[in-house]
């Protein structure tokens, strides 16, 4: 384990060191994607939580019946 915190650490100072350009860059490259797979995990979860909850049934049964009604029209004045 402390291995693993005194590499952080280099990569940090490494990272702290660098000009603010480079150092926006660095940190962009790795934040990006992190954020991109943590928002993936996050939707799949959320999602086989309200199919496990039937909460995707019940979207589903709205907008079924939401399509089925005919929606009203307004008359225009001739």
């Amino acid at each position: 384990m402390h291995r693993i915190a005194d590499w952080w650490d280099g990569v940090e100072l490494w990272v702290a060191g660098l000009p603010f350009v480079p150092q926006f860059a660095v940190v962009l490259a790795a934040v990006v994607p992190v954020c991109f797979a943590l928002a993936f995990v996050l939707d799949r979860a959320l999602r086989l939580a309200l199919r496990a909850l039937g909460r995707d049934r019940v979207v589903a049964q709205e907008a079924t019946a939401a399509v089925a009604a005919p929606r009203p029209t307004r008359k225009e004045a001739a």
